[in-house]
């Protein structure tokens, strides 16, 4: 066995199965795990993914929001056990695969780039029908 397939064997017992697909342009939000001292609480961070790193288990993205006038970025790996879930909020629907020009753009610019993406939130929205069909039946 090569050094790449026992890398993967190894990997794939820690990798997350949990997350909801998303893309760039959507808006998330992230139950993050902050340990504080001897005491540990769960973080909301909610914002716009603008680039999602695919590299098998080292998998990442990156999530910008505004707070207080002032951007603030930060990188989530996939496979984090720190993550407790990931929300999305709404869909949305950008031209390019990595959104570093938001960096430039206002609120408002942002708001008129990124539409919202109607027929994927309509997916979404007939998924958690049948799934709570399913479950009322089962």
């Amino acid at each position: 066995m090569n050094r790449g397939a026992l890398l993967k064997v190894v990997e794939s017992r820690y990798a997350r199965a949990d997350l909801p697909e998303f893309r760039a342009g959507d808006t998330v939000r992230v139950a993050y795990r902050v340990k504080e001292g001897n005491r540990s609480r769960i973080q909301n961070f909610e914002g716009i993914v603008i680039k999602i790193k695919r590299n098998g288990y080292n998998s990442s993205f990156t999530v910008r929001k505004v707070s207080y006038g002032v951007g603030v970025e930060r990188i989530f790996p996939m496979n984090s056990p720190l993550i407790e879930k990931v929300e999305i909020v709404q869909r949305g629907r950008a031209r390019r695969a990595k959104l570093y020009y938001i960096r430039e753009l206002s609120e408002r610019e942002i708001r008129r780039k990124l539409r919202v993406d109607r027929k994927r939130t309509g997916q979404d929205m007939e998924k958690a029908k049948e799934a709570k069909e399913a479950a009322q039946e089962g």
